[in-house]
């Protein structure tokens, strides 16, 4: 390209994530004052299905024409892209999500902000660039993500902005495989309760996740902690799977693991009688909405289902536990298992005070686990006369060995 025109400037979260001191993963490029036609003429490759980007030959990253947009239809896709070479880098800044995101550098290093979006950065003030951001629900998402990521407030004009567009009915044009993908980031995220408190605070929770939403303002059992509701605790909960660094499996599982409390009335919650099931029946319908991987799926259900025997281990007989691991599939997935208990770990943490207490049954059914496990199924076999009869003393052996480390952990 020549020295006058096109020009490339690097745009983004590259921009943003080196002023904040942050490592730098990927660079997006745009370029102003070519067309399609040059850029494929200089070897780069096209990718853009609605509007023009093309990777570099050399470093196979995006570069992007300047572009503007004009909405044309409800929902995130309902846009008309304009990209000629007259746009303008201001012009092509001024279509980004937030004041963050809009700083541009040339390839000398200079940094190119009309949207004063430095200012926002040392503020740590999250702040749209022009109403254009209320054409497209996916930023709200994105900005509840960024959220978590940063820790970063809401500047309140922008935080009202995303009020009017869930009461408009933006949100609802959302695709609910873009809801996943923007709620698993959010989950890994630094401070993952800073994503639902967010789309909480925004009116967007109770369209998107409305079984989460419901969970505010519903007290703890007396025995847990009253002074926080169920809603706080499982933000809590959520936090401390990514303080210990936990997969996504574990902190969906997390997120999911107490929503039947919110339809169980507050005499029966101390019992435990009742509200796991009807978790697991919302857990089931919020998975097949947004269409949740099968893994983070399974694992929400098994600790939906099992989490209070989990927390009662130690009281539990050893039959019971041997129940508990044929439930939990311990034979055939052993790792799975280990992921139950860090989520039970997690949701054990989850209320003031508690944070960093000990979970004694996190050792307790591993040791349990390890001495099922050692049973030989094979010595079994060939020992036993009547063949209908192997599964009964596997399952006999099985609970002999738990029951020595029941007995041994009560002396």
């Amino acid at each position: 390209m020549s020295d006058s025109k096109p020009k490339i400037y690097c745009v983004g979260g590259a921009v943003r994530d080196r002023l904040l001191g942050l490592p730098v993963r990927d660079h997006d490029w745009v370029v102003v004052g070519s067309t399609p036609e040059e850029m494929v003429s200089r070897g780069f490759k096209p990718v853009g299905a609605d509007f023009p980007v093309f990777l570099h030959p050399g470093t196979h990253e995006e570069y992007a024409l300047a572009r503007t947009e004009r909405k044309t239809a409800a929902g995130y896709k309902g846009f008309n892209v304009y990209a000629a070479p007259d746009v303008t880098l201001e012009q092509d800044l001024l279509r980004r999500d937030f004041t963050i995101n809009a700083i541009a550098e040339d390839t000398d290093g200079k940094l190119i902000d009309p949207y004063h979006g430095q200012a926002d950065l040392k503020a740590g003030v999250l702040r749209h660039v022009s109403d254009a951001f209320a054409e497209d629900p996916v930023r709200i998402l994105r900005g509840a993500r960024f959220a978590a990521r940063f820790d970063f407030s809401f500047a309140p004009e922008t935080l009202a902005l995303m009020r009017r567009m869930v009461a408009n009915g933006e949100v609802d044009a959302l695709v609910v495989e873009r809801v996943w993908q923007e709620l698993a980031r959010g989950l890994m995220e630094k401070h993952p309760s800073r994503f639902f408190l967010t789309l909480r605070e925004c009116g967007a929770l109770k369209k998107i996740l409305p079984e989460v939403d419901a969970l505010f303002g519903v007290p703890q059992p007396a025995h847990y902690h009253p002074e926080i509701d169920c809603g706080v605790h499982v933000m809590m909960v959520i936090d401390d799977t990514a303080k210990h660094r936990c997969s996504l499996e574990v902190r969906f599982a997390a997120l999911g693991h107490d929503l039947g409390k919110a339809n169980t009335p507050a005499d029966i919650l101390p019992r435990h009688i009742g509200h796991e099931m009807r978790g697991v029946d919302l857990l089931k319908g919020l998975c097949a909405r947004l269409r949740v991987p099968s893994e983070s799926r399974d694992l929400a259900l098994l600790v939906a289902k099992q989490h209070g025997n989990i927390h009662r281990a130690k009281e539990l007989r050893a039959d019971t536990i041997v129940k508990l691991f044929d439930a939990c599939d311990l034979w055939r997935k052993p790792e799975r298992f280990e992921l139950i208990l860090q989520t039970c770990e997690s949701d054990a943490h989850g209320r003031t005070g508690h944070e960093n207490d000990a979970y004694p049954q996190t050792e307790y059914l591993m040791n349990c686990a390890r001495a099922a496990q050692g049973v030989n199924g094979g010595d079994i076999a060939r020992v036993c006369a009547d063949k209908n009869l192997i599964a009964a003393k596997v399952r006999e052996a099985r609970i002999l060995a738990v029951e020595r480390v029941v007995n041994n952990n009560k002396k």
